[in-house]
């Protein structure tokens, strides 16, 4: 009974503090802009299956991406598990799911099989990013903080799985020795568990408690944990990826107050109407300067972010040396609701800082070395649109600081004076063809 009680007083405690965190997390949301209707239900299922389930776009680096889907497949097995041990830590049972019979003994060998399997690959995972230098784990926009917190979590990942065998483990000699019938098949552990073949009931039973309670409590300390670090993608990428941005890639929308302008312009009497009372418009920023402009979907794909890098390792305007990482683009929206966000939520939208998203975290330099190839897209594992941000970006520089490149500013006057963006009037268009002899099929 008192391990029931002290169970369920961890459990409101991780529920208040994850219930307190989506809070804040959803007032932030509010303070962005709309991105699209969610529709096509349909084929949205079909790409989280594909590209969320089925980890196909990671599997373009086929050892890592298999190795990383493995530990994403495995969470999948383990998670059972852990909703049987918050039903066990409630009620006071033993293995309560045991009743699913042969279904039981395949997820739960399964899952014995994986929590080794994971265990492996997280200290592969950390070698590899402790004494091995990937070049797309490093860049500007990776801190000391942003390496020590990759560490961090998979440590936790890693202690999790450790608990979980050290459960199964003394589980089976626990229940051995006290000669009541073992619930579930446990491969690994089953193995393990002839090494402690000499421990007493007593020792086997205390070693038993110390796993289960180091297994859940290690889940709900992690479950609280992963909001505020990259990890956080382990909650966010599938629902990420179910919002996918359907359009093709390379798409780009227009923006709708523009559209509007446009449609006045072709209707004169339409731009002299008054509104309806109660109906004036705002008049809306173009493009994104701060935040507060994002969209709920760009905020959202910050979150989701991996920070994989590659993203950055595909840009060919990275790979060519210059300032442009996709990456940190997103990651600076991120950081700069992270800072800006909350105040806003305290004091009103209109509070500044007298910094902004654009300028003081992200150069125009960075933006303008952007093709719009869509390769960062293309790669990205979760399917965070990394252009949509920097073209809305582009759209705040040109339309509210009339700040592009002098080539653009070219084209933009061509176009005004010409109907095009060539540097000739559209009388001249066919002087090219004068004299030429065009011979009759």
């Amino acid at each position: 009974m008192i391990k029931q009680i002290l169970f369920a007083i961890s459990l409101l405690v991780t529920l208040g503090v994850f219930a307190y965190t989506t809070r804040k997390l959803i007032a932030l949301f509010k303070l962005t802009k709309p991105a699209f209707a969610v529709k096509d239900f349909g084929q949205r299922i079909a790409i989280t299956l594909k590209v969320a389930v089925g980890q196909t776009k990671i599997m373009r680096r086929p050892v890592i991406g298999f190795m990383h889907a493995l530990v994403w497949w495995g969470f999948l097995l383990i998670i059972v598990g852990s909703i049987e041990m918050v039903i066990d830590g409630l009620t006071g049972t033993e293995r309560v799911l045991g009743f699913l019979g042969i279904f039981y003994d395949i997820i739960f060998a399964s899952g014995d099989i994986f929590a080794f399997i994971i265990a492996v690959l997280i200290v592969a995972f950390l070698f590899r990013r402790i004494a091995m230098n990937v070049k797309r784990f490093g860049g500007v926009e990776m801190k000391h903080k942003s390496h020590v917190d990759a560490n961090i979590a998979l440590s936790i990942i890693l202690f999790l799985m450790i608990t979980l065998l050290g459960m199964n483990t003394f589980y089976l000699v626990d229940t051995k020795l006290a000669g009541h019938e073992i619930i579930g098949v446990y491969p690994v552990s089953q193995i393990i568990a002839g090494w402690f073949s000499g421990v007493s009931g007593e020792t086997a039973h205390l070693l038993h408690e110390i796993n289960w309670w180091g297994h859940i409590l290690g889940i709900f300390f992690f479950a609280n944990y992963l909001p505020y670090s990259k990890h956080f993608h382990v909650f966010m990428s599938v629902p990420n990826v179910f919002l996918s941005n359907l359009n093709p890639l390379g798409k780009m929308t227009n923006m709708e107050s523009i559209t509007k302008e446009v449609k006045l312009m072709m209707d004169p009497e339409a731009a002299f109407a008054e509104p309806p009372e109660g109906e004036e418009e705002a008049i809306e920023r173009f493009g994104v300067k701060d935040v507060e402009d994002v969209t709920w979907k760009n905020y959202m794909d910050s979150l989701a972010c991996t920070q994989c890098g590659r993203c950055t390792s595909v840009c060919p305007a990275n790979i060519t040396g210059k300032l442009l990482s996709p990456r940190k683009i997103v990651m600076n929206v991120r950081e700069r609701m992270k800072e800006k966000g909350p105040e806003m939520v305290k004091n009103g939208k209109e509070w500044t800082d007298n910094k902004a998203l654009l300028g003081d975290y992200i150069t125009a330099e960075e933006l303008w070395a952007c093709t719009t190839c869509n390769a960062c897209a293309q790669e990205c594992p979760i399917n965070i649109n990394q252009p949509a941000i920097i073209l809305d970006l582009r759209r705040y520089i040109v339309m509210e600081e009339s700040a592009a490149p002098a080539e653009l500013n070219s084209i933009f006057s061509n176009i005004e004076n010409n109907g095009a963006p060539w540097q000739f009037a559209q009388d001249d268009r066919m002087l090219w063809a004068e004299n030429l002899e065009m011979n009759k099929v």
